[in-house]
């Protein structure tokens, strides 16, 4: 931990007496040899700001703001737009479920509705991360407020969710941080929504605009690393295809998420140094603003969580003091007789990486949806029943499940669901990660991520394309690029790009309507590259094994919130998981409590949505909690809560009309929890109360 005695005797002299520095080249503000040229903007906090792009809280949940010229769109237009869908993309938008009312730009920190619009002055700086050579071209990007205290000098993390963007996690972490004074330190981790429309040979640049691949050159957000030659060829076989940077960077971004976050400080110190820090008498920058003296807070959602997790156990600097995360996608070490129980029964599967277990749901899920249990899910109806039929029977021909009914056949496949770690709390859920695409987005972007592969391979017959009315790949009436930075989030289907299945029958078609089974073929597949052992497979769990973590957080204090019911990223291979090794590896050095949200899922954005409104609560709002309590804990050495079960309640009442949400519905993470609600950890098992 950072000596707080030591700033306070001498913050005086190094935040206010520039004068008495001599300049020597060690006190002098330095540029990372990793970090590109930087481009900063003002906002004033009226026209335009940090947060909301202007749009304010009342914007931010109104009409998309669009375009005078969508075919040419500017830059400043870019960004209005790309803050608008991914504000909106983790949170409940919805007042009733509790924008603008419990959290949303209006809302200070203490939950009082006081900010009015909500928009935040300050400066905006951008710049590539790499070494050189133009192809990592990690985004980051620092937001200092307006409000910004030399004296109280914090950084707070913001590191993109999914494969979103550099503005992935702005309503996540990021307004916290803005609202708090504190510096937002943002990156896209190297997997951000670059895409590469190849017949047009056009791609996406750091700010969102676009241009022909070879005159970008190194500007490029992504390219891929094909020649002409094979772009041409490829363009013949497979027209109207795209190439996406987290999928076919070839690089499998993931294993370095922890070093961009932990980058993204270190921009964060060198433009506060810039533009906020003592100058010496030849006006050069001093660096005033240091590991030492600066409160940094490692902190995003899913799998922006898991990067400030990497980067916390990666820190050697100290530049991180503590680590707050919500549902964190994260692959752990479980050291070997270390197990997780749930009411004191041993649970069946825990500590598995993504890739094994999206792949599982991916094949099961569309079987499962019609489950008895499952009976009502929502978008259960989207989920065809001829086509589920179809996949169970194919299940069952390819030796996953048994069952000789539909009925016998979609309960083995949610067994199968809650055998490889899902929580029956999960269940309703299943119908609508399938129906919305969610799970085979995912199960595809990362195949190709840990094999590093390239678009050329169409890895398992994938490829992502434009399509017609019908599903075939075609032409659009208008390409999608000039504002794909905006409207897409990196793993397609995202904006007008699809996922395709190329071997369907009767040609390549949208993966959902091949072959009357959901594609079985293609989800067979990436299963295989699990399970088996040819030369790509192996490829697969390579790539895998590059992003495993180790649990050890060094004694920083952490909290880390989840819902129970996360059908994404279970939580018994993600937040049990990661708080049994921890406790493991750290024994009594360990400062990681969990916070487990009954009724919480992983898409928040989901909330608004008929069935959702009705059985799930807001994870966010625990998520402020965590992070309020972690500022009381670094400032005034306030006590972290243990690791517990929270109860909340959904809203009830009738799908798409659900009350409105209150506090009542949402208790509070406690001080002093009774043995009914303690997530306890003795005898190498960690204990999660029924």
């Amino acid at each position: 931990m950072k000596n707080r005695l030591w700033l306070a005797l001498i913050a005086p002299l190094a935040l206010g007496a520039c004068w008495e520095v001599d300049g020597n080249d060690n006190d002098l503000n330095s540029k990372p040899s990793w970090l590109g040229s930087v481009s900063t903007a003002s906002y004033d906090g009226g026209s335009d700001d940090l947060l909301t792009a202007g749009l304010g809280k009342d914007g931010l949940a109104g009409a998309a703001p669009g375009y005078a010229n969508a075919a040419s769109p500017t830059a400043a237009e870019i960004r209005k737009n790309t803050i608008y869908v991914n504000y909106r993309a983790l949170v409940d938008m919805t007042t009733n479920g509790g924008y603008g009312r419990l959290w949303g730009p209006n809302i200070d920190l203490e939950g009082n509705d006081t900010l009015g619009a909500g928009k935040i002055a300050g400066t905006e700086s951008l710049a590539f991360a790499d070494d050189g050579n133009g192809a990592q071209n990690v985004t980051v990007m620092v937001q200092i407020p307006a409000s910004f205290s030399k004296a109280n000098p914090c950084i707070v993390t913001a590191t993109s969710s999914g494969s979103r963007g550099v503005y992935g996690a702005v309503s996540a972490a990021g307004e916290w941080g803005l609202k708090r004074g504190c510096a937002v330190a943002y990156t896209d981790k190297g997997s951000g929504n670059g895409a590469h429309e190849l017949g047009s040979n056009t791609v996406t640049l750091i700010n969102g605009l676009t241009a022909n691949a070879t005159t970008a050159g190194k500007d490029s957000l992504f390219t891929a690393d094909i020649t002409s030659a094979q772009r041409s060829a490829f363009n013949t076989t497979w027209p109207n295809r795209y190439a996406y940077k987290h999928a076919h960077s070839q690089q499998n971004p993931e294993k370095d998420w922890g070093k961009s976050t932990l980058r993204a400080i270190e921009f964060a110190l060198y433009q506060l140094n810039e533009l906020k820090g003592d100058r010496n008498s030849d006006n050069k920058a001093l660096r005033t603003f240091t590991a030492a003296n600066t409160t940094v807070i490692a902190s995003s959602v899913s799998n922006g969580g898991g990067a400030a997790l990497a980067a916390a156990e990666q820190d050697t600097s100290g530049l991180i003091d503590a680590v707050v995360v919500g549902e964190p996608q994260v692959y752990v070490n479980l050291p070997a007789g270390v197990s997780i129980a749930r009411n004191g029964v041993t649970v069946p599967s825990a500590g598995r990486p993504l890739y094994d277990y999206v792949t599982v749901a991916n094949l099961m899920q569309p079987c499962a949806a019609w489950a008895a249990a499952a009976s009502g899910s929502p978008f259960q109806a989207s989920v065809t029943q001829a086509d589920a039929q179809a996949r169970c029977a194919a299940l069952v021909a390819g030796g996953y499940i048994s069952g000789g009914s539909f009925a016998a056949q979609s309960a083995a496949a949610l067994a199968a669901l809650h055998a490889a770690g899902w929580e029956s709390e999960s269940d309703l859920l299943h119908a609508s990660h399938f129906a919305l695409s969610a799970t085979q987005a995912v199960a595809v972007t990362y195949a190709n991520a840990y094999s590093r592969s390239s678009v050329l391979d169409n890895l398992c017959d994938y490829s992502f394309a434009t399509v017609d009315s019908n599903g075939r790949p075609a032409a659009p009436a208008a390409s999608p690029m000039p504002t794909i930075f905006a409207s897409g989030n990196g793993v397609p289907p995202s904006s007008t790009v699809n996922l395709v299945l190329n071997s369907a029958t009767g040609g390549p078609i949208r993966h959902y309507l091949a072959n009357g089974d959901f594609g079985y073929v293609g989800a067979d597949c990436l299963r295989t590259l699990w399970t088996g052992n040819s030369a790509l497979a192996q490829r697969v769990k390579a790539g895998v094994a590059e992003i495993r973590l180790t649990g050890n957080l060094h004694g920083k204090p952490a909290l880390i919130v989840q819902g129970r019911s996360d059908a994404l990223v279970p939580v018994n291979h993600a937040s049990r998981a990661y708080l049994a090794a921890n406790k493991s590896v750290e024994g009594a050095s360990s400062k990681l409590s969990y916070i487990e949200v009954t009724n919480g899922q992983h898409f928040d954005g989901f909330l608004g949505l008929a069935g959702f409104d009705t059985r799930f609560i807001p994870v966010h709002y625990y998520n402020l909690q965590a992070l309020n309590l972690m500022w009381a804990k670094l400032k005034s050495n306030a006590a972290l809560p243990v690791s517990q079960v929270v109860r909340a309640t959904p809203r009830g009442g009738s799908d798409g009309a659900a009350p409105a949400l209150t506090t009542a519905n949402l208790p509070a993470i406690s001080s002093s929890v009774d043995a009914g609600n303690l997530i306890s950890f003795s005898n190498n098992r960690l204990n999660v109360p029924n």
